[in-house]
């Protein structure tokens, strides 16, 4: 049972940093690429950990996934706010709509 569940984590890790990368290479700009980047690699990458932590059992390694998978958790979006407000000051654009 517990390989079924830590399967399924997987799985849905996987997946949503797949759908992740999908969104980086086919956004227009920047911030839609960051956007993508923070929101579902996030929580793919966090579910990932967690599905190999289910994996692994009870232990001393499982519990310091769980803990990077909530240091990840806390830290990327404070990076990625952090990115986008640079790129902001820089003075990067949006992408322009085609036909405008």
């Amino acid at each position: 049972m517990t390989e079924i569940i830590a399967c399924a984590f997987l799985s849905v890790g996987f997946l949503l940093t797949a759908i992740a990368v999908v969104g980086v290479l086919r956004f227009p700009d920047f911030f839609t690429r960051l956007h993508a980047s923070s929101k579902i690699d996030s929580l793919g990458v966090a579910l990932t950990l967690v599905g190999l932590a289910v994996y692994g059992g009870l232990s001393l390694t499982s519990v310091k996934i769980i803990f990077i998978a909530v240091f990840l958790m806390l830290t990327n979006p404070i990076s990625t706010h952090l990115l986008a407000k640079a790129a902001y000051h820089a003075g990067i654009h949006l992408a322009r709509k085609k036909g405008r």
